[in-house]
């Protein structure tokens, strides 16, 4: 294997596990819940899978260079929201936006590489300007922008606990 192939897949890796780590955390959300070790990794995984993506080898800035800088500007706000802020007051609604923003961003991009590389998809929308493409990104969209809204309202300070 080359340098890059093992990056690629060390890119991949990480961005499957901030995935994973992103609909756990959405389940706290919508649940009340914080989900602290959920909450750190998923964290961790976006900020390393949008910072990896400029490391690939290319000579011009690209679409996915815009969305890592998005995505890392975000996280930042979701990580002082969580952390520095401790959720209190309005940090609370700014970190399950920012959180879910960077979670929804980390889904376009999967569904963006899905439409490259699996050649059913690629066949539907090769260019990616197609009606298949725009509307599965569309849906996903409309679906996170209803999660997040639900998620900000559920995802409520939580009484102490005993002990």
């Amino acid at each position: 294997m080359t340098f890059l192939q093992i990056y690629t897949l060390f890119h991949a890796i990480i961005s499957i596990l901030g995935l994973v780590t992103g609909f756990a955390v959405l389940g706290g959300l919508l649940a009340g819940k914080r989900f602290d070790c959920w909450t750190r990794w998923f964290l961790v995984t976006t900020v390393a899978t949008s910072a990896t993506g400029f490391f690939f080898p290319v000579h011009q800035f690209m679409p996915s260079h815009a969305v890592g800088i998005l995505s890392l500007v975000i996280l930042s706000l979701a990580i002082y929201a969580r952390y520095p802020r401790h959720l209190a007051g309005g940090w609370r609604k700014v970190y399950v936006i920012c959180a879910l923003t960077a979670f929804y961003l980390n889904v376009f991009v999967a569904i963006v590489q899905a439409f490259l590389k699996t050649p059913a998809l690629h066949d539907l929308a090769p260019t990616q300007s197609e009606p298949p493409f725009k509307f599965t990104q569309l849906t996903v969209l409309v679906i996170f922008v209803g999660l997040t809204i639900v998620a900000a309202i559920k995802f409520r300070d939580e009484p102490p606990r005993a002990g």
